[in-house]
């Protein structure tokens, strides 16, 4: 005989059992099951002899648990209702027209929700939820049907789907700008940077920037922000220097909001991401929004498309 891993007998025989146990009649559970009578009776019969255990006192009126069966229907019935609870969730979230999608508070604001209105003039029916974090941890965050992250396309236990590669390079207030003429890297220490201390360890520094001009940033005069929003809002008031992903300043620069220092930038180490969990197929209207956040993505990355800076 196999081995069964979980030690369970044969399943026919506990749903057959269940079936018995809920009617309290193997007459009854054999019409329950689309099967004769005798099969019921040789399906209960062969569960009793494999746990060597009566599950039923046969009564002339019909049939009533022992303990043992009280006990085995108890546990049984549980996991049951839990089982197809689970079932009809994966069922109707396969039909939802209900989609979440997860991003940073810059990433939704300054490139998502400019463009969303294009998604929902094309599928009106599906609603959109957001899930808005800074923090990758948050369970509203994980929990989303789909998520937009930053970095090198390896999350455990997620599906990845590239969306773009991106570049950073400084920006500022125009009139930090017009006063000031910045051509080289190490010409931007001599005033304030604007560093976001993120939560995520992918997100590219003033530190990782620097690196790759052979700056010496032990002198650098640093605010510090926690939101990328704000930084770029205290950039734009002329109180510094932040450093510009290419994705969400480019409409700032076209506005004149923010202006762009120089010709220095680097390519983003990682690259922005669709996610979803591996374990969990997404619905149809969760396709259909992945699949046009991809084809947007392609669009915004076309040499033709691109912003001038």
């Amino acid at each position: 005989m196999a081995r069964r891993y979980y030690q369970l007998p044969s399943l026919t025989g506990l749903n057959t059992f269940d079936a018995c146990a809920r009617n309290g009649s193997f007459t009854a559970a054999a019409a329950e099951l689309g099967v004769t009578l005798g099969a019921v009776s040789r399906q209960v019969k062969a569960l009793e002899t494999e746990l060597d255990c009566a599950l039923f006192l046969r009564l002339h009126r019909g049939v009533e648990l022992t303990a043992e069966g009280i006990d085995l229907f108890q546990v049984l019935s549980s996991s049951f209702q839990q089982i197809g609870r689970l079932c009809q969730e994966f069922r109707n979230r396969a039909k939802s027209l209900d989609v979440t999608i997860a991003a940073t508070t810059a990433f939704a604001s300054l490139w998502l929700m400019p463009r969303l209105g294009g998604f929902w003039q094309q599928y009106r029916d599906i609603n959109l939820n957001h899930a808005i974090s800074d923090n990758p941890g948050d369970s509203g965050f994980v929990n989303a049907d789909i998520r937009i992250r930053y970095g090198d396309g390896r999350w455990r236990g997620e599906r990845a789907l590239k969306l773009f590669d991106d570049r950073i390079y400084p920006v500022c207030g125009r009139g930090f700008a017009e006063h000031h003429e910045l051509l080289r890297p190490p010409d931007l220490l001599q005033f304030p940077l604007l560093q976001l201390d993120n939560v995520d360890p992918a997100w590219t520094g003033w530190g990782a920037w620097m690196v790759q001009w052979n700056c010496d940033i032990s002198q650098a005069n640093f605010r510090r922000f926690n939101n990328y929003v704000v930084a770029l809002q205290a950039a734009e008031e002329n109180q510094g220097i932040v450093l510009g992903w290419h994705s969400q300043v480019e409409a700032l620069i076209r506005s004149g909001k923010l202006v762009r220092i120089g010709e220095m930038e680097i390519p983003a180490p990682g690259s922005f991401y669709l996610t979803w969990d591996e374990t969990r197929p997404l619905s149809d209207a969760a396709q259909r929004l992945r699949d046009w956040l991809v084809e947007t993505g392609r669009e915004f990355t076309e040499p033709g498309n691109r912003a001038v800076v």
